[in-house]
């Protein structure tokens, strides 16, 4: 018999509607339900501090629970970094707190809103006394893949061509292109968000969960039985997901 495994999309600060998630992957799978939740948990919803405190709590009582790291949540982990570091991959003139990237509402939702016209250090430095500790270990500790039978679970996906256990931590976070227009066989079937679609697709040999929730679009939750994929709402299962 093969037991499912559940996936979380991209949440990007939206609280309420990863508390539905919850409850829809408990409903169908019970408490102790598998989930790995695909990164990018916080920036341009309103309640990143609220996302990461309900996973925080979860992970304690939910050892099966994997967390991916997502791009955002690394600027967020460099960002409290003393100096703070920021990520080379972004656009020139680019940075975290930039209005495209969504790190003002996440520093928000920590109670810090006096950001216009400050230095970096000096926010970098508040912001350190304003995210738990707990809340910084949990960025720290993401992991930036995880593998489940014929599935591969990575952030943005990978590099075609390159072994699954010789990805590199940028392309497992960063990658767009490269990966979406191949049509190899991976190995196996790569779970990832990263790049937001309408709503959840599948393209043979990988499957997109990013549905937009930064943007306000609902986020996407799917279960997998083996390769089999079905998405999750309130009314149980849904149709599969085929390529």
């Amino acid at each position: 018999m093969t037991h499912p495994i559940y996936a979380v999309g991209d949440i990007h600060g939206q609280a309420e509607q990863l508390r539905h998630a919850l409850d829809c992957i408990r409903a169908d799978g019970g408490a102790d339900a598998p989930i790995v939740f695909l990164g990018d948990y916080i920036d341009r919803g309103p309640d990143s501090k609220d996302v990461i405190a309900q996973l925080v709590t979860g992970a304690r009582v939910n050892a099966n629970w994997i967390f991916l790291k997502g791009n955002h949540d690394r600027m967020m982990e460099w960002f409290l970094h003393d100096p703070p570091v920021h990520d080379p991959h972004l656009l020139l003139g680019f940075h975290w707190l930039h209005d495209r990237i969504g790190g003002r509402e996440t520093l928000a939702s920590y109670g810090l809103t006096d950001t216009d016209g400050r230095r970096m250090f000096e926010l970098a430095a508040e912001a350190r006394e304003c995210v738990p500790q707990e809340h910084v270990d949990f960025l720290n500790d993401l992991v930036l893949h995880h593998r489940s039978g014929s599935l591969f679970f990575a952030h943005a996906g990978i590099r075609p061509g390159v072994a699954l256990d010789a990805q590199d931590e940028e392309d497992l976070l960063w990658i767009r292109d490269e990966f979406h227009s191949s049509s190899a066989d991976h190995g196996a079937l790569i779970v990832h968000g990263h790049t937001p679609v309408h709503k959840a697709a599948h393209y043979g040999n990988r499957i997109n969960l990013d549905s937009g929730a930064g943007y306000g679009y609902p986020l996407t939750v799917a279960v997998f039985e083996g390769t089999d994929c079905w998405t999750l709402g309130a009314d149980g299962r849904r149709k599969a997901l085929k390529p």
